[in-house]
């Protein structure tokens, strides 16, 4: 079986993070989300993937490389529009030929993984092969509808819902899917959608089965569901100190800091990650917080945040909530509110009154 990762599209409800940055390589716990998913698919046991890329090409492409991190054999496909999902499998058709695949959408997370999901579709060898998860929120997403224990129906974002059964961003699939994504016309979106060729394959009579996960699934295609990420993520994470700590620093829960980085006179309080080359002086760094590398926080709360590479925070007030960019400065200008929220693009300058 091969893997198909999907890494194109412009990621608009993740601006202005994504103007600089494709929204696949975005961090939670300090790791592009899009490792997570190679990850994934590697502990299925799948080696032979295919990344399809877009504009954000040659980002993503120095960000991965060639795979030999993993061990993976690597190839890169381009998306000359972002088209939609089966558009996305019309133009990998060279490279997965007429092999089973799974399609995972490269800004998901699965905590369980999918290798009970590939084991199940080997076992029962269907057409296809769905993933769902139970959720609040299923207008954002594709839905299913279920009777008689079978998929029936396949609805698109639909406002109302008629099911909570969200369509995870991964899907198994033989050859037959080309058939469909071949025969569907764009939505009113202007996109193929691959619930309409899921759906044509239902309507065919092709046996179509979903699997529901377990455990949490995220797509982090907005910053509240970002940082929910990283929140769970970091729950999991276990001590290791590698930086430096000086006797007047507090450190409570599980606490991961970096080579390189120094700690002077603060508190740290896990479950929090802090990063390579960072200095950490007379602050506070609280639970659910990602600190990437080359940070300095001088006087300074920070709470459940993403603070990626290279910003430099000296506030004397609290932050929390938050997403920084890379090479975000925030100073103090003037003082004011006791809390902020921010969600800045990379090199960003904020002066706060």
């Amino acid at each position: 079986m091969k893997g198909l990762l999907l890494s194109g599209g412009k990621g608009t409800r993740m601006r202005p993070l994504t103007y600089t940055a494709a929204k696949q390589l975005l961090p939670v716990a300090n790791k592009p989300v899009l490792f997570y998913a190679i990850e994934t698919l590697l502990s299925a046991g799948i080696t032979d993937i295919g990344i399809v890329v877009g504009e954000t090409k040659g980002e993503i492409i120095k960000a991965v490389g060639n795979g030999s991190r993993w061990g993976i054999n690597l190839t890169y496909i381009e998306q000359e529009t972002p088209a939609g999902l089966a558009h996305a499998v019309k133009v990998s058709k060279h490279f997965l030929q007429e092999e089973p695949f799974i399609m995972f959408l490269g800004d998901n997370i699965i905590k369980e993984g999918v290798k009970s999901f590939v084991e199940e579709f080997e076992r029962e060898k269907p057409d296809a092969l769905v993933l769902l998860s139970p959720t609040k929120n299923p207008q954002r997403f594709g839905v299913a509808i279920l009777e008689g224990g079978k998929i029936t129906r396949l609805v698109e974002k639909p406002v109302p819902p008629p099911s909570n059964l969200a369509l995870v961003g991964c899907y198994i699939f033989n050859k037959h899917i080309f058939s469909a994504c071949e025969e569907i016309k764009p939505s009113k979106r202007g996109e193929l959608e691959i619930t309409d060729a899921i759906q044509w394959l239902i309507d065919r009579g092709y046996q179509v089965g979903y699997h529901i996960i377990k455990g949490w699934w995220k797509d982090t295609g907005m910053a509240e569901d970002l940082l929910e990420a990283n929140r769970l993520i970091l729950e999991e994470i276990e001590e290791e100190i590698e930086g430096e700590v000086d006797e007047l620093t507090k450190i409570m829960g599980r606490v991961k800091i970096g080579k390189g980085s120094k700690i002077k006179n603060s508190v740290l309080r896990g479950p929090l990650i802090i990063g390579e080359n960072c200095l950490i002086e007379d602050s506070y760094i609280g639970p659910f917080t990602s600190v990437g590398n080359d940070v300095k926080v001088k006087e300074t709360e920070l709470e459940h945040s993403i603070i990626m590479d290279e910003c430099e925070i000296h506030l004397r007030e609290r932050i929390e909530d938050s997403i920084l960019g890379k090479g975000v400065i925030v100073r103090k200008v003037e003082k004011r509110p006791l809390s902020y929220k921010f969600v800045a693009g990379d090199r960003s300058i904020l002066e706060v009154m």
